[in-house]
């Protein structure tokens, strides 16, 4: 709930060959004295007939080491303003409106740079990006289709992956970067892209070198510094999101208004005593009981899990497709919380965002597992999709998690260690942003005693992905957020990302994802409901075959409607969302550090 054999490019970092040794990225290599030039970068998962799919790991790069990476450079990106001392007014007034986030006016100028000089690659990479912003895919791909006509340059290439990345095309766009940077053009953007594409397939310490690189070849880039400044400390952020705000200009004011509502949760954050989420238990690893969430007396919707909020009882729905944990605001008033600022939550439907807040829980209990001060969002509704609340999946990612839907059982076991690594200090990821180092200790400095026993959350430097000789066999995912995007086969049609959601009921399917595979159709007696309200136009497509990881399945009723806002959302497109009618016939490991997962199918179980 959001919140013959095939040969399938999957831009994909990890090793995964059948020997019994470990992958050759299992101990971080030395880059210190290796260039930021890219050589090449490749990946196939080969699918045989069977459904398995392998991937083959042939990449060959070489990249600075961080402290290179930020190193004073005396070549310049291409794409800072200084790089065209005579480009005409109208494109630099239009880079000035994108940099300030008014792309209505960003684009007249565009559009008038282009009038005046119609081979401008500037202009036609600046236009491009701000249909992209619009969320304007159709034209974005129209209009970089005519740069590359006209004005085809490195510029422009760089834009036209990310058109790819924004239409699911990851292993396109990865090409066009990769290509760019190759030719000897140091273009912060193509840095930026890779990044995104590092970032997804969970290989974040060379996603972090990238986003450095990015961001010293053209500091002024908004969408560079947006990326950089996430990761830099928490008053760092309060600075630049105060600047921001205080600039005039016309952005759209549901950009600043999310400005406004985070730059609030992090001030509070910053002054809150108690520090980050921590686990306080003894526990590493252990079983939760699965409940039943029925929709009527013999009707299952999905699974939850008991969880205790500040000591008041709760059953939370296990959604694979929400982040964090959101609850109703009669469980908070129960369980005596305080907002600590405003927020608004969305998801699937059309009736827009509902008012929610963010308060900090002093405990949360969940079987033997005890953890405190942690975040929970809460909506302002009596219920939450008539329950007590939702549980992401991804609260659990410091451990593997193993959803065992069969046996009605949660397994959270520790993740396989690392070559050479340090212990972990387990926590509950209710909160993007504790990966963020903070300013200061605030839990020692207030003297709490808890506080002071118990092991500080889990902090460490990014990390690249490690399959572990036990999970050669996992498949690998696309990670946005708490998004698991899986390559999913649907007939006989190239592959497009699905969303592993536990959350959403139906199997769906974007309509323009269907028509390529089957026949639609209107059904008016079909509703879908989400935390926004229903959907206005649902379709059903015919019957079909659908492939992902390991999992063949003849699917006879998929749902279909528009999935636009959860993909402009996203950054890529997800064409559809593998739900818990497929989903509950699992036994689903996902390891979310390394971005792997495993579905295990006993056909015994089911037999009658």
């Amino acid at each position: 709930m959001w919140f013959a054999a095939f040969l399938f490019i999957l831009t994909f970092t990890h090793s995964a060959a059948k020997e019994s040794s470990p992958p050759a990225l299992a101990t971080p290599a030395d880059n210190s004295k290796e260039s930021d030039i890219i050589q090449s970068m490749h990946v196939a998962v080969r699918y045989e007939n069977d459904g398995t799919g392998t991937p083959e790991h042939t990449f060959q790069i070489r990249l600075q080491s961080p402290a290179t990476a930020i190193a004073p450079s005396t070549s310049q990106s291409s794409t800072t303003p200084d790089a065209h001392p005579d480009a005409p007014d109208a494109l630099s007034e239009a880079k000035e409106f994108y940099r300030k986030s008014d792309y209505d006016h960003a684009l007249e100028k565009y559009r008038q740079a282009l009038q005046e000089k119609p081979d401008s690659p500037d202009a036609f990479a600046g236009l491009t990006r701000v249909y992209l912003k619009k969320h304007d895919v159709d034209q974005a791909d129209d209009t970089i289709t005519k740069g590359l006509q006209v004005a085809d340059s490195p510029v422009v290439r760089v834009a036209l992956g990310e058109v790819y990345f924004r239409e699911g095309k990851i292993g396109e766009a990865e090409r066009e970067w990769v290509g760019v940077l190759n030719s000897g053009h140091k273009e912060a953007r193509a840095c930026l892209g890779l990044a995104r594409v590092y970032s997804a397939i969970s290989m974040n310490k060379r996603a972090a070198t990238l986003i450095e690189r990015a961001h010293q070849l053209d500091p002024t880039d908004p969408d560079i510094t947006g990326t950089w400044i996430g990761r830099q400390r928490r008053s760092e952020q309060i600075k630049y999101l105060e600047e921001r705000l205080a600039e005039t200009n016309n952005s759209d004011a549901e950009r600043r208004a999310g400005m406004q509502r985070y730059l609030d949760y992090i001030k509070a954050r910053a002054k809150d005593p108690r520090g980050g989420c921590r686990m306080v238990s003894k526990a590493t690893s252990g079983e939760i009981k699965l409940q039943r969430m029925l929709i009527d007396p013999t009707h299952m919707q999905g699974y939850g899990l008991n969880v205790m909020v500040n000591g008041a009882k709760s059953t939370l729905e296990l959604d694979t497709g929400a982040s964090g944990i959101l609850i109703s605001r009669s469980l908070a008033r129960k369980a005596g919380l305080t907002k600590l600022s405003d927020d608004i939550v969305r998801g699937i439907g059309d009736k827009g965002d509902s008012k929610a807040y963010v308060a900090l829980a002093d405990s949360l209990s969940i079987g033997d597992f005890e953890f405190q001060n942690c975040n929970v969002r809460v909506l302002d509704r009596r219920s939450v999709m008539g329950e007590d609340g939702l549980i992401g999946a991804d609260v659990f990612s410091d451990f593997l998690v193993n959803i065992d839907f069969p046996n009605e059982k949660l397994h959270l076991e520790a993740l396989p260690k690392r070559p050479q690594e340090a212990p972990t200090n387990f926590a509950l990821q209710t909160e993007s942003e504790d990966a963020n180092p903070s300013d200061d200790e605030s839990a020692q400095k207030s003297g709490d005693a808890t506080a002071a026993k118990s092991p500080p959350p889990h902090r460490s430097d990014p990390q690249d992905a490690y399959v572990a000789p036990e999970m050669k066999s996992f498949a690998a995912f696309y990670r946005f957020g708490h998004e698991i995007l899986l390559p999913t086969f649907i007939g006989d049609a190239p592959a497009k990302l699905f969303m592993l959601d536990t959350g959403a009921f139906y199997n769906s399917i974007s309509p323009d994802a269907a028509r390529e595979v089957t026949k639609v159709q209107g059904d008016p007696d079909l509703i879908i409901k989400g935390l926004s309200g229903s959907v206005d136009k649902v379709l059903r497509a015919e019957k079909t075959l659908i492939r992902f990881g390991n999992v063949r399945q003849k699917i006879f009723d998929l749902t279909s409607f528009d999935l636009s806002s959860i993909s402009n959302g996203t950054g890529t497109e997800v064409s559809g969302f593998l739900g818990f009618t497929t989903l509950r016939f699992l036994d689903i490991k996902i390891d979310y550090r390394d971005g792997l997962v495993d579905f295990k199918y006993d056909p015994s179980r089911w037999e009658h």
